[in-house]
């Protein structure tokens, strides 16, 4: 019976992953006006940019990536956090999500 030979995947392919992923996050961000879906489109943006990291660290052999990500997980966990509070905040007051109209947080 024949060997399979285990082949990489090539780095190219993680990259066009995560620029796809990037622009996806991008266009949500500058067309959407609900603040809940704001927010997973930055942190899809945040994934993009740990799927570069990773695969830059494998194809590199260095851990130095993979302990970027997890540092980027970190903050993107406190950046939901607070996020959503806030949102959850204005909801109370205004009765809605919808960021353009929202001007409670003006001065």
């Amino acid at each position: 019976m024949p060997r399979k030979v285990m082949t990489m995947i090539p780095i190219e392919m993680f990259l066009i992953l995560s620029a796809a992923l990037f622009c996806i996050g991008l266009v949500g961000v500058l067309v959407k006006t609900n603040g809940i879906v704001i927010l997973m489109c930055i942190e899809l943006m945040l994934n993009a940019a740990n799927i570069n990291f990773i695969a830059f660290a494998a194809y590199l052999g260095d851990a130095l990536g993979q302990v970027f990500v997890l540092m980027a997980i970190a903050v993107a966990a406190a950046e939901v956090g607070i996020g959503i509070a806030i949102l959850l905040n204005v909801y109370k007051a205004k009765k809605t999500t919808d960021v353009d109209d929202l001007t409670i947080l003006r001065w």
